[in-house]
């Protein structure tokens, strides 16, 4: 049995500073955006989560590219 992966969707996230906690250590929540073309590159999906961070008020620690994929039989 052959079983293909292929992609369904991608999506980016930034995580965002959101406060701190007890002891003064920062707190990131993910912000998470969706809709990202499955043909964009890496390089691309880094330049427009940068293009974001630069807007955003709150501090940001790492970017995320999320992707899900669906197993089919073939």
């Amino acid at each position: 049995m052959a079983v293909n992966k292929v992609l369904d969707t991608t999506s980016f996230a930034i995580e965002v500073e959101s406060g701190t906690d007890k002891t003064g250590a920062k707190i990131y929540r993910k912000k998470t955006f969706s809709g990202v073309k499955n043909s964009a590159t890496p390089e691309n999906v880094y330049a427009v989560a940068d293009a974001i961070k630069a807007v955003l008020s709150a501090g940001t620690r790492d970017y995320y590219l999320n992707e899900a994929s669906k197993i089919v039989n073939a």
